[in-house]
């Protein structure tokens, strides 16, 4: 049978709906049809249990809910007490405003002060909070009890040390929370430094007891199952558990394995970390490298989950103290910075399938726009780059649909002559393009080799926090989002129609009438992809135009 272009453009179609579908499945909360099979461990509680395997308090934070007020957040936790009124302090630095309530010391406010909000731009981007049906935050304890009770948690009142809540000139801020609980204290302290989304979190187990203790750490993030805001069927975005460890590597999880039980991943390691990952923002903690650590993931209520791991703090002698230090990362997916704090987790900047791809065209990109300070102006640079690199294999496809348009009333006749039998139609044609040297598949082989390079584009601009928000010109005032005013896929739409009159017109009715359905698929599909990307595919367009006009016009002549 024929390989002809009718064939190709159902293959390109065939592919983009493969990419859309997989992306709603994503967007679902289903796994990717691309992603690799998880290591077979298995780390979850019954849904009803009160406590991990690892006896990690359950209580979860519940919007108005005192979190010290939930009775039998631990076994053999005596009656709560009554309902402690919980102080919240206000740090602030350059880049964050941070919320710490005294009941747990919890960050339950993380405010992002250079990103603004993705739907009100007067406003901040929020990671940790409560409010309404979302549930965000990160929590530590310890594990364990002596005949006094249990220890502390993220349950248990603690008292705030006086101190500065502001950088004033300085670089670092430390908030200190003191509580004790079964006969231990804990002394939590959470240094915030300037410029920096990693929060230091240090933990000081004292034994106030007459006997050894032997207490566990756990640190856990809790996050509601609901879909991220603006998530759409065309733009997806992943927001659930995710893990690294140095033996198992990354690992990405969805709430509904959890719900259902089917949360594989990796149980014990002595490095990496845990997080909750959402569009262009990561929540991470990190413990010490080198430190034997169980990870778990759990059900805490309904709609709640969390993800975290346990650390063993060994035996703590009567009177003595012993020391954990740990890091809290809560920002952005800024690529070079998460490189630097540990690894894997630059990872969580999720490219997809494209990843391979994707990498080096960002470090590209971002080459090009050290030069440029325009993102937009960036991808323009990009595209004709791109351009020029394929320009040979362009430049071979322009040239055989140049003899195409020559040889069409050929083709035409062989089709009127051989209408009743097509193997000889089909032999009569191939002969035709063997004696013109024209390949059928010429034309459309540039635009099967850019097609990769096209969707890894996508997966760049659809993670890059890096160009969250970044305008362009005029109307365009965030190339991640949609074009406001459709501006872009319309000039698509007429870019590809001025292509499609440079190409040579189809015989076969089906044929002609697929390469006008094509632009108004794709630009009613750029509708709701991201301006970045639909820019990328005019200017690509607009390049091909002049490259294909300039060798039609040369090469057509000498076909005669």
């Amino acid at each position: 049978m024929e390989i002809n272009k009718r064939t190709i453009l159902w293959i390109v179609f065939a592919v983009s709906l493969v990419v859309l579908w997989n992306n709603w499945m994503i967007s679902t909360g289903k796994p990717s049809m691309f992603s690799p099979t998880p290591p077979a461990k298995v780390a979850q509680a019954p849904a009803n249990a009160t406590t991990t395997t690892t006896g990690v308090p359950a209580a979860a934070a519940q919007p108005g809910a005192v979190p010290g007020a939930v009775p039998g957040a631990v076994p053999g936790q005596p009656a709560a007490p009554a309902p402690v009124r919980a102080e919240r302090i206000v740090v602030t630095t350059d880049v964050v405003k941070a919320e710490i309530d005294t009941v747990g010391g919890v960050i339950r406010r993380l405010e992002l002060l250079k990103y603004p909000d993705h739907f009100d731009k007067t406003k901040n981007q929020v990671l940790f909070d409560v409010s309404g049906n979302n549930t965000y935050l990160g929590q530590t304890g310890l594990i364990g009890s002596t005949p006094a009770g249990v220890l502390p948690n993220h349950n248990t009142p603690f008292v705030a040390r006086p101190g500065l809540r502001t950088l004033d000139g300085g670089n670092t801020v430390q908030v200190v929370l003191d509580a004790e609980q079964g006969g231990v204290k804990l002394t939590k302290t959470l240094t915030f430094k300037r410029g920096d989304y990693v929060v230091d979190v240090r933990h000081d187990v004292t034994n106030l007891t007459a006997a050894p203790v032997q207490p566990s750490l756990y640190m856990q993030l809790q996050h509601d199952g609901n879909k991220p805001p603006g998530d759409s069927w065309f733009t997806p975005s992943f927001t659930g558990p995710t893990l690294w460890t140095p033996t198992e590597k990354y690992q990405k999880l969805t709430f509904e394995d959890i719900e259902k039980g089917k949360a594989e991943h990796a149980t014990k390691a002595n490095g990496g970390w845990v997080a909750i990952s959402q569009h262009f923002f990561v929540s991470a903690f990190i413990p010490l490298e080198n430190t034997a650590r169980e990870i778990f993931t759990k059900k805490l209520a309904t709609n709640l989950y969390a993800i975290g791991t346990v650390q063993p703090l060994g035996v703590v002698a009567p009177g003595a103290t012993v020391s954990n230090s740990a890091r809290l990362y809560s920002g952005p997916q800024d690529e070079k910075t998460l490189e630097k704090i540990t690894p894997g987790l630059e990872l969580v900047k999720d490219y997809g399938m494209f990843a391979i791809i994707a990498k080096p065209l960002f470090w590209i990109i971002d080459q090009i726009h050290q030069l440029l300070g325009n993102w937009g102006w960036t991808i323009i640079a990009f595209t004709i780059l791109i351009k020029l690199a394929f320009f040979p294999l362009s430049a071979a496809g322009y040239r055989s649909m140049a003899k195409m348009r020559v040889v069409t009333p050929k083709m035409q006749a062989i089709r009127e002559r051989y209408k009743a039998d097509p193997m000889k139609m089909q032999q009569a044609t191939m002969e035709l393009y063997k004696a013109e040297k024209i390949n059928p598949l010429g034309g459309c082989l540039p635009i099967l080799v850019q097609m990769p390079v096209f969707l890894a584009l996508y997966y760049v601009l659809q993670a890059s926090v890096e160009m969250r928000g970044a305008p362009w010109i005029g109307w365009i005032q965030d190339l991640t989002q949609p074009d406001p005013w459709f501006i872009l896929p319309v000039l698509y739409a007429i870019s590809m129609y001025v292509t499609a009159k440079l190409n040579p017109q189809p015989a076969d009715p089906m044929q002609a009438k697929m390469m006008l359905f094509m632009p108004l698929a794709f630009s009613v599909m750029f509708v709701f992809f991201p301006s970045g990307l639909v820019l990328y595919w005019v200017v690509n367009n607009l390049v091909s135009i002049a490259q294909q006009w300039v060798i039609t016009k040369r090469y057509a002549p000498a076909t005669k």
